[in-house]
Formats: structure tokens, C-alpha cells, sequence
């Protein structure tokens, strides 16, 4: 099977050696996802921004794959404030109330700079519905 592969321009793709986005058949992997723009912490200080900011991202580098929003199966989101849990929460049910993937969010200590909160990572398929 093909690898079509989604790059973002980031100078740390070549660096570390990822990608954003990879589709393998009818199965996507999205990278984990940070809000950040040209280097620099989107929505700093703001849960909820910041989570906004990451799924945009993420759906960008799924329609570059043919791929939508609703085609995704699972979510996976970690972030430096568990109390904060309701605004990461109120994001992510903005994007994903009727697609409802299974998901995850656990606590970690830190992410790549400090001013982020989350970092998300999804999982996404595309059926054939015939």
C-alpha cells in the first residue's frame, strides 16, 4: 500500500523525522497536535483556545487526505492541566458531539514548551459505505 504523507512545514519534521498526517489505505494517523503557529504558542493561557486552534490543525491535515472530521475513530489528549478538563472538554465536543470517537485524556507533567496545554493526537478511517 501507498504512503501519502502531510507535512506542515515545521522545522522540527525533518529534524525528529514525522509527519503531521499519514494515510496507509483507508487508515489515517495524525501526529500529536500542539497550538502552535510559526514557533510560536497559539492562545496562551486559554484551555479552550488552545484545543480550538489543535482540532483546526488536525482537520487541515485530514482534508489534505481526503478524510473529514467524521471519519475519525479515536482521539487521544494530553494535557499539562487535568482541572481544566471542561474546557479541553467543550472543544473537542464542538468537533466531535455527533461523531462521538472513543477518547482519551490523561494528565502528563509537560509538553515540548510550556505555554502549551494540550496535545492531541487522532486516529481516523474512511469506509466505504456501498
Amino acid at each position: 500500500m501507498n504512503r501519502v504523507r502531510v507535512f506542515t512545514g515545521s522545522p522540527w519534521e525533518p529534524l525528529v523525522g514525522y509527519c503531521r498526517a499519514i494515510r496507509v489505505g483507508n487508515r489515517i494517523e495524525v501526529a500529536g497536535t500542539t497550538a502552535m503557529r510559526d514557533g510560536e504558542v497559539v492562545g496562551v493561557g486559554n484551555a479552550y483556545e488552545q484545543t480550538r486552534f489543535v482540532l483546526q490543525t488536525i482537520e487541515q491535515a485530514l482534508k489534505e487526505l481526503g478524510a473529514h472530521m467524521s471519519d475519525v475513530i479515536r482521539t487521544r489528549m494530553y494535557v499539562t492541566d487535568i482541572s481544566l478538563w471542561q474546557e479541553f472538554g467543550r472543544a473537542h465536543g464542538e468537533y466531535f458531539r455527533d461523531v462521538q470517537p472513543v477518547a482519551t485524556m490523561v494528565e502528563v507533567r509537560a509538553l515540548i514548551d510550556p505555554l502549551l496545554m494540550i496535545e492531541i493526537e487522532v486516529e481516523a478511517m474512511l469506509v466505504d459505505e456501498a
